[in-house]
């Protein structure tokens, strides 16, 4: 019913007590009430059986557990899980002793910095991402550059800018600081004796070149050490979870018909979530339980350095191919069958050219700046971006070519989101109803 409609009754009332100056505030009250569209508290609760079909698909419960990744024979056990506990927050892993992946992946940040970019013994040029839920996508990084999580671990290890180190050092450091707990998961070390304490494929040139003067078997059984070092990780990685959050809460009751009671959202962040799955077109993108489609795309976000923008995905899919740490690679315990992703992966889409991962909104708003290289201080920043639709400085960005559809099914031309100033700030309202408890 509209809220004009429903306070006739008591206006009419005051009309008959009050007279004819009573009868020229009346209407203008009621021409207010019919002008605002706002839902009241009970308008709020409302959900069409369409509506209430999104909502349940965006609830936590509705995420399966993480898959398995026949990658990684030991992602589901305990004792890798541990392993892989003790390594992440190990700074020994680091040219300088300082940097552990919690470092950047910080527990008590949900398992990211809060920077724009990432500092590890050096500064990279994109953000941390957090780690929760991260298992559920068939690509890591904001580019995709790795294909598992265990692979994904490894990637910082050798980097000059995060942990600096290389692949030898970090096999010495587990044979003299995490021997039991390695071999209860991965049976017995191999024999580092007489291996250079520094020599890696990558690194310095006198690294490279220990590492180019190792016999074969010598670089196999170092590279098997540390790729199962990415693999304990990956295990502890995986056992990371969303927790319920007062969004979900709210979700279950209106899909369960329950009145929402102590979890109703506010009239305003009811209205945030209605623009969210609907005008706002934010859950084009931001869909599923964990508020991201897994995908890469161009939205026409600014590079930090406009002499150089980032390629994103384009320049991602080379490198994924040719990891030796990828589902295909000698360290996968995968059959090639089981490699889908990466054996179709597609690598010629211009689509690609500065397109990058969805990521996952569950408690977003607690963790600015945003993007890929924290280019937006603030939610409100991020959501004017998407109705201003610029154009990309890499690709061609999404939005700016965004198509409408017809009422016959055909496109239209760009259909911009136009939101008011009210909108913008419901929009950001409803985002804090993801806020993560822990």
């Amino acid at each position: 019913m509209n809220p004009a409609a429903s306070a006739m009754p008591g206006l009419k009332l005051v009309l008959r007590r009050i007279g004819g100056v009573a009868f020229a505030s009346a209407v203008a009250l009621a021409a207010i009430a019919r002008a605002d569209p706002a839902p009241t508290a009970a308008d709020a609760e409302r959900w069409s059986q369409a509506d209430r079909d999104v909502l349940a698909s965006l609830s936590l419960k509705r995420l399966p557990s993480t898959p398995d990744d026949p990658s990684n024979a030991v992602q589901r056990s305990p004792a890798a899980a541990e392993l892989g506990r003790r390594l992440f927050e190990d700074a020994r892993f680091s040219r300088d002793g300082t940097v552990a992946c919690a470092t950047c992946h910080d527990p008590a940040r949900q398992f990211q910095d809060g920077l724009p970019v990432a500092r590890g013994v050096g500064t990279g040029s994109r953000r941390t991402m957090p780690l929760a839920g991260a298992g559920h996508g068939a690509w890591l990084f904001w580019d995709g550059r790795k294909d598992s999580l265990w692979a994904q671990a490894l990637g910082p290890l050798e980097d000059a800018a995060e942990h600096g180190g290389n692949r030898t050092r970090d096999a010495h450091l587990v044979a003299r600081n995490h021997s039991a707990d390695y071999e209860r998961v991965f049976g017995a070390m191999p024999d580092l004796d007489g291996l250079p304490m520094d020599a890696g494929p990558g690194g310095s040139p006198s690294e490279k070149s220990a590492w180019d003067a190792l016999s074969e078997s010598q670089r196999e059984s170092v590279s098997r050490v540390f790729s199962n070092m990415g693999k304990a990780i990956a295990a502890y990685e995986a056992s990371l979870r969303h927790e319920p959050t007062r969004l979900d809460r709210y979700i279950d009751a209106v899909v369960a018909g329950e009145p929402a009671g102590p979890v109703a959202l506010s009239p305003g962040e009811v209205r945030g979530l209605r623009l969210f799955i609907g005008k706002a077109q934010c859950a084009s993108c931001h869909n599923g339980p964990l508020f991201t489609d897994q995908q890469f795309h161009n939205t026409g976000v600014p590079p930090r350095d406009p002499a150089k923008p980032d390629r994103g995905r384009a320049g991602a899919t080379a490198k994924v191919r040719d990891d030796e740490f990828n589902c295909l690679g000698p360290f996968s315990d995968a059959r090639p069958a089981q490699c889908q992703e990466l054996r179709f992966m597609v690598t010629d889409d211009p689509a690609m050219e500065g397109a990058f991962r969805t990521p996952s909104l569950r408690g977003a708003a607690q963790r600015p700046p945003y993007m890929h290289a924290g280019q937006f201080a603030t939610l409100e920043r991020v959501v004017r971006h998407y109705m201003e639709a610029p154009t990309a400085a890499s690709g061609r960005s999404e939005l700016a070519h965004r198509p409408s559809i017809g009422r016959r099914g055909a496109p239209t031309g760009r259909a911009p989101i136009e939101l008011t100033d009210a909108e913008v700030g419901d929009l950001v309202r409803f985002l804090h109803t993801m806020d993560a408890d822990r």
